[in-house]
């Protein structure tokens, strides 16, 4: 039994980590201190106030654990992890979770590529970026390998030179073809420096290539070539009025400011690279209305910049922040050169902080009614399924369907619904092993006891290892179970519940006489649902979202397997006979009825093969069969 009052005694007076747990063992807030021993025992005097949010936070704690560190600067980049890992629930949380693209060059290659990138490696490559628009990225990826000709293929060169003819490209004079050996490395690599220079936004030297190109092609009536010069000339201006100065240092810089109304929060990020502002985005962040802005700050730069492989030189902010040096050190590390956080008072730094936070209260106010919107058709239309069947904090939900055509191939689908939305990466299919036939009661049995007995294996194996880790779909249980079906299928899954020795609320989707849902089976009783309601609207979703997962998975076997069973097993019926047979009789009911006659006066079929199917289908049954 865990004794928080005798634990706190045992608190070390070190920086490190702290990791509060509830009643389920589940991790529900991660925090740093200077001195674990302080900050921890503040959380538990009766005199201590951080607001509602931790006061709630505080009542769950069942136990704590911490993690000593040799510094403050550790115990931060260590509480980044922990919280990006683990996503606590009441940790202030970054909701986005974005990538942006790079332009990558291969230097480490005898002939570089120009290449579209999600991620900053640490290799022999140069990376240009980040970028917020995907599309621009590769647009100027297509524009540089027109303009220098460079190769898009991944063969191996020099290794590879000459082993194959050059592609399409070389013939449409957009690349050198080094893997013929036409262009010698000094040639090639001359090109690369060229495009280098480009992505450095030195565009003057091409402009003014083309233009001498176009205006010599235009004097010798090769118009179509001076055309085509034209378009590359506009290409390059469009990319070259994207960059718009906004310093002249040439430094790199992020500017961050937020809006917040008390419940939601949006920070905004401009990105300057090499002086130029590039691109903006936004990110909605989870707040408690006692977060202050400097708070809130604090916390999105540690999650962001933990996550993104570019770090700038200098950030700027809206406001002070408490752990302003710990960050940038953090950050200085990080980057491998010194990081500045800095608040600007005037000037033209000031009016961008200025412009970023307008543009957050902008995004905040249009927003806000769509993400009501958006929680009220998930968060908000579980918690009213929830009322419904008397359920509180109900975040996942399992639903199952069994598929089958005349027995052929059953198959069962569990798919997840958490918070209100699908969660595709713990969808899972199960091929039937033990029920033949069209049982769907039998198939159900089946489906649920190797879903939940796989997930007590996998739970105990968790439960017998030292480290943590991550949860698989089936070791995580639902909060409820929602079976395609009423008071038959409902049954079926508490039989399989109590025989495991597990307690998970059951209820059944029903359906009219038209096939359309109409209520909930719960308790013996069905619950019946206002059809206009966001609730009913969830239920509709998630046993359509069944059902076609299923479906697909039926299908997919179908198209593999065909009429395996039946067709496939008769002698002298191949693929050809097999397709024209079906193809005329459209059902395995109706070849079955077909005589030998009119089976033989199918175009790829014989008497022989004719008989062969009449008498597969009309053999005396055999005991046992």
């Amino acid at each position: 039994m865990f004794d928080i009052q005798e634990e706190l005694k045992k608190l070390p007076q070190k920086p490190g980590v702290y990791i509060m747990h509830d009643a389920k063992d589940a991790i529900i807030y991660i925090g740093k201190a200077v001195s674990l021993r302080n900050r921890v025992r503040q959380y538990f005097r009766p005199s201590h106030n951080e607001g509602l949010k931790k006061e709630q936070m505080v009542k769950q704690i069942e136990r704590f654990e911490y993690i000593i560190t040799d510094s403050e600067l550790e115990a931060l980049i260590l509480e980044c992890n922990l919280i990006k890992e683990h996503r606590p629930k009441y940790n202030t949380m970054l909701r986005d979770d974005k990538t942006y693209p790079y332009i990558r060059v291969t230097l480490g290659e005898a002939f570089p590529r120009v290449l579209f990138s999600r991620q900053m490696k640490k290799d022999k490559s140069r990376y240009f970026g980040p970028y917020t628009s995907a599309g621009a990225v590769k647009d100027t990826i297509e524009l540089i390998e027109k303009l220098y000709s460079l190769r898009t293929c991944n063969r191996a060169l020099p290794k590879d030179i000459g082993k194959d003819r050059p592609c399409l490209n070389y013939h449409i004079h957009q690349c050198m073809a080094p893997c013929q050996g036409y262009v010698s490395q000094e040639e090639y690599r001359e090109k690369i420096s060229q495009a280098i220079e480009f992505l450095n936004g030195n565009y003057q030297p091409i402009l003014n290539d083309l233009e001498e190109k176009m205006q010599s092609a235009s004097e010798d009536m090769l118009f179509e070539k001076a055309i085509e010069y034209r378009e590359l000339l506009k290409a390059v201006k469009k990319i070259a009025q994207k960059q718009k100065i906004t310093s002249s240092d040439g430094e790199d810089k992020d500017i961050i400011a937020m809006a917040s109304d008390g419940e939601d929060a949006v920070v905004q990020v401009f990105f300057i690279r090499d002086g130029k502002l590039i691109g903006r985005d936004h990110f909605h962040v989870n707040v408690g209305s006692e977060d202050t802005r400097s708070q809130v700050l604090a916390t999105f730069l540690k999650q962001f910049y933990a996550g993104t492989p570019f770090i700038p030189r200098e950030l700027m902010l809206q406001d002070e922040i408490e752990e302003a040096d710990v960050i940038a050190e953090w950050l200085t590390r990080k980057r491998g050169q010194k990081v500045y956080v800095r608040v600007p008072k005037k000037g033209t730094k000031e009016k961008l902080v200025e412009l970023a936070a307008q543009n957050a209260n902008m995004v905040l106010s249009q927003d806000k009614e769509k993400i009501k919107r958006e929680e009220g058709r998930t968060i908000g239309a579980l918690k009213e399924i929830g009322r419904l069947l008397q359920l509180e904090d109900l975040k996942r939900v399992e639903a199952y369907d069994i598929s089958n055509i005349s027995g052929f191939e059953s198959v069962g689908s569990m798919i997840v619904y958490e918070k209100g939305k699908p969660k595709r990466s713990d969808y899972r299919k199960f091929k039937l092993r033990t029920v033949t036939g069209p049982d769907d009661y039998g198939s159900m049995y089946e489906v649920l006891t190797r879903r939940f007995s796989h997930g007590m294996r996998e739970q105990e194996e968790l439960n017998q290892r030292s480290i943590e880790q991550q949860y698989g779909s089936f070791t995580r249980f639902p909060d409820l179970i929602m079976m395609d079906g009423g008071k038959g299928q409902v049954n079926v899954a508490l039989r399989v519940l109590e025989e495991l020795g597990l307690e998970i609320p059951v209820c059944g989707m029903v359906k009219d006489d038209n096939h359309r849902t109409r209520g909930l089976y719960y308790h013996n009783q069905e619950i019946p649902i206002d059809r206009h309601s966001e609730g009913f609207k969830l239920i509709t979703r998630i046993q359509d979202e069944a059902h076609r997962f299923a479906i697909e998975f039926h299908r997919s076997l179908r198209s593999k397997e065909q009429v395996h069973s039946v067709l496939d097993d008769i002698p002298g019926i191949g693929a050809v006979r097999r397709k024209a047979l079906m193809k005329k009789f459209l059902s395995l009911d109706a070849i079955r009825e077909a005589d030998v006659n009119t089976l033989a006066q199918l175009p790829s079929m014989n008497e022989q093969a004719a008989k062969a199917v009449y008498e597969y289908f009309h053999r005396p049954s055999v005991e046992g069969e």
